[in-house]
């Protein structure tokens, strides 16, 4: 299946809740979820119905898949992974999605949303310890330096990102220099430091029935 090209704003409708994909947009007034929070379509109801089971399961899947921007198959292929490693499955599945490039490269600051972070490692903006990085799935490690190359430094996106990660600030378990745009990954996430209301076990029910 294609990747989703389509307006965002009604993918976070779709969720009731922001999954923040619209970059700075989604910490302003022009939000969708803060002028209509309603899910879309033209004979939406105002009120939501109430989901159970099955239904729930499936949009804590979506909403996860939305918020990370990965398709159903790799999406699939990270759950049977997490199911295979030592721990929580549900854990497991969350910190394997947070160590992606494209993610990393947005929580530092250096993208202002997934999308474009996922566009910006393509273009072959960053390295890894040195080496260049140009695969958005890359899992990066605990002490891996992510950096925006030489050449990259002026471009307008990346800077402009960098001088508003302040309003969301870098997770606890991620070390940036502003002014170098250099980033380390100190370690691994913990649960805690998810801070988007996500129910995983919900999505771990779902693929093990």
């Amino acid at each position: 299946m294609a990747r989703y090209s389509g307006p965002v704003c009604r993918l976070c409708r779709r969720e009731g809740m922001k999954l923040f994909l619209k970059g700075e947009r989604c910490y302003t007034d022009k939000c969708a979820i803060e002028k209509r929070n309603v899910p879309p379509g033209q004979h939406t109801k105002l009120r939501r119905a109430k989901l159970m089971g099955y239904g729930l399961q499936l949009r804590e899947k979506q909403k996860v898949k939305r918020i990370y921007g990965v398709a159903e198959r790799q999406f699939r292929g990270y759950y049977y992974k997490a199911s295979r490693m030592k721990g929580v499955t549900g854990e497991n599945l969350l910190v394997l999605l947070e160590r992606r490039m494209d993610n990393i490269v947005y929580r530092f600051g250096f993208a202002s949303d997934h999308a474009e972070a996922r566009q910006l490692v393509r273009h072959g903006h960053f390295t890894v310890n040195g080496k260049n990085v140009d695969i958005p799935s890359y899992l990066v490690k605990p002490n891996d330096v992510v950096a925006v190359k030489e050449r990259s430094k002026k471009v307008a996106r990346i800077n402009d990102s960098v001088a508003a990660i302040d309003r969301r600030g870098v997770p606890g378990w991620l070390e940036l220099d502003k002014d170098k745009l250099v980033g380390r990954v100190k370690a691994l996430p913990a649960r805690e430091d998810f801070t988007l209301p996500i129910r995983e076990q919900l999505i771990v029910e779902l693929y093990s029935k």
